[in-house]
Order: C-alpha cells, then structure tokens, then sequence
C-alpha cells in the first residue's frame, strides 16, 4: 500500500500539477496577447490622426505625443510578459480595431470639425481599451505579476481617457 501512494504522489507532483499551471499559464498568455492587440490598435490610431489637424490643436499635440509613448511603453511590458510565459507576442491589431479606423476615416471625410471629431474617435478608442483590460482583470486568467502591470496599464489609460475628455470639453 505504502508504494501506491508514493507513485500517486509522484504522479501528480509530476503530471497533474504541472498540467495545471501549463492550462493557467496559457489563459494568462492569451489574455495578455488579446491586452497587447488592443495596444497595437491604440498605436495604430494615433498614427492615424491627422498631422495637420494635430498642428490646429497644440494642445492635442501633447496628449498625442504622451499616448503614443504610452503606447509603445504598454507594448514593451505586455510582450515582455508573454516571452516570461513562454508565449509568442502577437504584433498584429484586431478585426475590430481595423473596422474602427475605417469608420473614422469615413467620418473624418465628411466632418467640418476634424479637432472634435478627432476627439469623439480617440475617446471611442480609448473607452474601448479600458472596457478590455477591465475585463482581462474581472476574467480571473491573468497571474498575480500580470494583474499588476494590467492594472497599471488601466490605471494610465483611465488617466488618459479623462485628459482627452477634458480637450474635448474645452473645444465645445
């Protein structure tokens, strides 16, 4: 009897157990990989931003520049995160993400106010990206050391939904 639990011992410490984490670990990469598109999405609309409407507002031109270098810096972190787990980051943007610049580029066509509408779109954006990362932190996926650059993250997006909002309240 005493040779059954130790090989029921062994066999959990060597399978079970490590089957386990391998299944958490995996949820963790492909929250934080979902996180890092989103990221690419937010990157790739402020590069779509108009340069000459950007020059109109110099006051967007800061909270530009601060969001693009945001952006890169969050994109650094989620992807150093998943390399850590053994995961391969996922440089590419969403469908979704895709969709929304296409639409803001039809909307910016036909709009008369670009500074304004150029702020509806950001603060869209934005809005989107905290949705999902509050949603990474309530899925229960990520590991403690990525719940917390996640929540950081949210933290500095928050901050910079509410500086946008601020522009735009002040252009009306």
């Amino acid at each position: 009897m005493k040779i059954s639990v130790t090989v029921f011992k062994l066999y959990f410490e060597k399978t079970l157990i490590p089957k386990y984490f391998d299944m958490e670990n995996n949820k963790t990469v492909d929250v934080l990989n979902n996180l890092l598109q989103i990221t690419n999405d937010r990157l790739e609309g402020f590069k779509n931003v108009d340069a000459k409407m950007i020059s109109s507002y110099p006051k967007l031109r800061d909270e530009y520049d601060h969001g693009v270098i945001a952006s890169n810096r969050m994109r650094t972190e989620l992807s150093a995160l998943i390399q850590e787990r053994g995961g391969d980051p996922n440089d590419t943007t969403t469908v979704a993400g895709g969709l929304h610049r296409t639409w803001i580029d039809v909307k910016n066509s036909l709009s008369f106010d670009k500074g304004e509408a150029t702020l509806e779109n950001v603060l869209f954006g934005e809005g989107a990206a905290i949705k999902a990362f509050e949603n990474a932190l309530e899925s229960g996926d990520l590991c403690p050391e990525s719940s917390k650059v996640v929540q950081d993250q949210l933290h500095e997006l928050r901050a910079s939904y509410r500086k946008f909002e601020s522009l735009e309240e002040n252009e009306d």
